[in-house]
């Protein structure tokens, strides 16, 4: 209960952080909405011509009588445009972090400079193509097991009382963890943290994973709150994925609320250039060691 807590606290911790750096904010929601229309216009196509779809797939129905004819082409038209929307729900995340890789991958570099007691924030080095293909190469894979994951929960959806109770509430929390690795692995991508090490480290820690991407995934299905939400939602995924490393993180940076907007660039510094205030760090998980391979580069 104590992870699910903290889990919905970085949630939070990460829209507050976005809230007051204004400008990665904006830039943030350029891949959202760019990915929204992407997929209206495809959900809209699918709810236009979804029963033509069915119909050319079941031609053995042609000869049914009414009204069994309409009732069978109508349910399997909604278990048609359910699945889309579902998975719509659990991609919209992936195509966002790769039309956005850029602006996330700065973002989570602000966010880690930030509450970096040193100032600074682990990056792999890699020019921007290798890490695109990586994230799209991951994504792909994380894809298939989302799926793997949907086809199993629908098939259960028929079975009497638990289709309709236990399945959909099993059904969020799986969307919620798929949800959280893609967003945790901006940060974690930089620390060259392979796919399989993220979801072992993902495992490690459920409960922390679920109070963070089950809340994100119910929010993501209401229209538009996807694209508002997403940059706030990189930037806790990044804290969280502090936590998870055991990396030391500052307990009064600009994620705390006590902070106000004093015109930061983003590192901490005050813009008028007196020195940041010293403050104390607390730890994150103590055995859950450094990211393999982590590299830092210095403050600019």
């Amino acid at each position: 209960m104590r992870d699910l807590g903290a889990g919905f606290g970085y949630l939070l911790k990460g829209q507050r952080w976005v809230a007051r750096h204004g400008r990665s904010y904006g830039f943030g929601l350029l891949p959202g909405l760019i990915t929204l229309v992407l997929y209206a216009a495809a959900l809209t196509a699918l709810a236009l011509w979804g029963a033509d779809a069915v119909g050319w797939a079941t031609p053995f129905a042609d000869g049914w009588p009414s009204p069994w004819l309409g009732l069978f082409r109508g349910f399997l038209t909604a278990v048609l445009f359910a699945l889309g929307l579902l998975l719509a729900v659990v991609t919209f995340t992936a195509v966002t972090l790769l039309i956005g890789q850029p602006f996330y991958d700065s973002l989570s570099e602000q966010v880690d400079r930030d509450v970096s007691p040193d100032g600074t924030a682990p990056g792999s080095g890699l020019p921007l193509w290798r890490e695109l293909w990586i994230s799209a190469r991951d994504s792909l894979r994380v894809l298939v097991r989302a799926a793997l994951w949907a086809v199993l929960l629908f098939a259960l959806g028929f079975l009497p009382f638990v289709g309709q109770t236990v399945v959909p509430v099993i059904g969020f929390f799986v969307t919620g963890f798929f949800l959280t690795e893609e967003l945790a692995a901006v940060a974690l991508q930089r620390r060259d943290v392979e796919l399989r090490a993220r979801l072992r480290l993902l495992r490690s820690r459920k409960a922390l994973v679920w109070g963070f991407g089950t809340p994100l995934g119910l929010a993501f299905l209401v229209p538009f709150v996807a694209v508002f939400l997403m940059p706030g939602a990189v930037a806790g995924a990044t804290l969280l994925a502090r936590d998870l490393l055991g990396e030391e993180t500052e307990p009064n940076g600009s994620t705390d609320d006590t902070d106000t907007d004093t015109g930061d660039d983003g590192d901490g510094a005050p813009a008028d250039g007196r020195p940041a205030p010293a403050h104390g760090h607390t730890t994150g998980t103590p055995d859950s060691g450094p990211a393999p391979g982590a590299r830092s580069h210095p403050r600019p």
